[in-house]
C-alpha cells in the first residue's frame, strides 16, 4: 500500500497579494496546523517524505506538520512548480517517478491545484478544500509507478472547522 497526504497550506494574512510568494500564516493558520498535524500523529499517520512549494506560506505549514511529526526540516523536498500550478499530469509523473521505499508521501500546496490533484486522484472527488484542508489518500499498489489517476480512497480527510 501507498498512501498520499495532501496539504492545503493553513490560513493566510489576506494583504500582500501583489507579493503573494511572501504572505505568511496568521495565528490562526498556525493553530490549525499544529492541530491536524497532532490529529494525525494520534492515529499513527506520519510521512517518510514530504514535498513542499517554497512559498512562504506552505513553508511555514510544512515546518509545523514537520515539527509534530518529528521529521527533520531539512529534508523537506521543495518544488517550486507547487507553487506555479504544476499541472496535474506532471504532479502524477512526480508520484511516478518517488523511491519505492517511500510508503506515505505528503505534499502541500495551493488552491486551486490542490483541488486538481484531488480530482486526479480520488474518483468523483467533489469536497470544498478551505485552507489547511488536509486529506489522506489510500492506493492498494507496491509501486509508485502502479499509481493511477482517480485509483486512490479517501482515508481521511481533516479541515479546520470539523475540528
Amino acid at each position: 500500500m501507498k498512501r498520499i497526504v495532501i496539504i492545503r497550506h493553513a490560513k493566510t494574512i489576506q494583504h500582500g497579494y501583489d507579493q503573494d510568494y511572501d504572505r505568511t500564516l496568521t495565528e490562526r493558520g498556525e493553530e490549525n496546523a499544529d492541530r491536524i498535524s497532532s490529529e494525525m500523529v494520534k492515529i499513527g499517520i506520519t510521512p517518510d517524505l514530504i514535498i513542499s512549494s517554497p512559498a512562504v506560506r506552505t513553508t511555514q505549514t510544512t515546518k509545523i506538520y514537520a515539527r509534530n511529526f518529528g521529521y527533520p526540516a531539512g529534508k523537506v523536498r521543495y518544488e517550486k512548480k507547487l507553487y506555479s500550478g504544476m499541472q496535474t499530469t506532471k504532479f502524477l509523473q512526480l508520484l511516478h517517478e518517488l523511491d519505492d521505499s517511500h510508503t506515505t508521501v505528503m505534499v502541500v500546496g495551493h488552491n486551486p491545484t490542490v483541488y486538481f490533484y484531488l480530482e486526479l486522484l480520488l474518483p468523483n472527488f467533489s469536497l470544498e478544500v478551505p485552507t489547511c484542508s488536509t486529506v489522506v489518500i489510500d492506493f492498494d499498489i507496491n509501486n509508485w509507478s502502479e499509481l493511477r489517476e482517480r485509483s486512490g480512497k479517501m482515508a481521511h480527510r481533516w479541515i479546520p472547522d470539523l475540528l
